[in-house]
């Protein structure tokens, strides 16, 4: 059997981390949306047992345990004792190490796919619970919809869906490590953000008023060591982007519109510097 699944790129709308756990890993507070930038995975069962193969059109994936969809096969394959093998088939359009989740998308559309392959019935609970084994992204991933996302990753709340607004993504050609920018924070000195406003802010629908509280706590520690995250979100900024900011760890920045006219508009003042533009809609 065969199934393809969309696996769209999120976006930190909030990315807050109030402490630590005992374990050294942040405690998140986020608000996640997800964006019509996509990849899709195709996933097939066969007759060959215990065999999971990896199949990108990048040559920046690993096609091994390391692949985050690799891992995803594996997990419901050794739970519920599954004889046949997968072949994982991934399009790739969301950049690599961008801050966009798309290894964690991929998981999570890999889960979903074989859900329905093996008629394994699992909630989409179920699956969020065992897709934290993977990555902290991929429990918001298996909904792919506005959140409230705390805990490791693992605590969702749905929220209404946001209006059709455009998003320009735009990542340069920097490499951030998520882990070095973790281990940077300083829970001291750290500016947090009142994400209870812009969640009652959401609920009630008012867009104009949650945009004011959107924000991302790890930008300062991000744009010390790589300036032009900053320049690029401040000429977004400039150019009338109802908002601005950063995406995970970076380095991707993100600017929300709310016509085309004006996405497009940024999204032309700034492709001549930044080579990997998108100009897409909130899903």
């Amino acid at each position: 059997m065969l199934v393809t699944e969309k696996a769209p790129a999120k976006l930190n709308l909030s990315l807050d981390t109030p402490m630590r756990y005992f374990d050294g890993s942040p405690r998140w507070d986020m608000v996640m949306a997800s964006a019509d930038l996509a990849d899709y995975v195709t996933v097939e069962t066969h007759l060959h047992p215990s065999t999971i193969k990896v199949y990108t059109d990048s040559g920046f994936l690993p096609n091994d345990q390391r692949n985050l969809a690799y891992q995803a096969a594996h997990i419901l394959h050794s739970r519920f004792h599954q004889r046949e093998g997968v072949t994982i088939h991934i399009r790739k359009h969301i950049p690599v190490a961008a801050g966009l989740g798309g290894g964690s998308s991929d998981a999570a559309a890999v889960l979903r796919a074989l859900n329905q392959i093996w008629r394994l019935d699992l909630s989409m609970k179920e699956l969020a619970t065992l897709a934290l084994t993977i990555d902290s992204d991929v429990p918001y991933c298996i909904y792919g919809q506005l959140a409230h996302v705390t805990g490791h990753g693992e605590k969702i709340e749905l929220l209404p869906t946001p209006p059709h607004d455009w998003v320009v993504i735009a990542k340069q050609q920097t490499s951030v490590s998520t882990p070095q920018i973790l281990r940077q924070i300083n829970y001291e000195t750290l500016h947090h953000l009142d994400n209870h406003q812009l969640i009652a802010s959401l609920k009630a629908g008012d867009w104009a008023r949650a945009v004011r509280y959107m924000g991302n706590v790890l930008e300062p520690i991000t744009m010390r060591t790589h300036p032009e995250i900053r320049q690029l979100k401040t000429k977004m900024a400039k150019l009338g982007a109802d908002v601005a900011q950063m995406s995970g760890t970076g380095p991707t920045v993100f600017a929300i519109c709310h016509t085309e006219s004006r996405a497009r508009r940024i999204q032309n003042s700034i492709c001549g510097f930044c080579r990997d533009v998108h100009v897409v809609t909130l899903l």
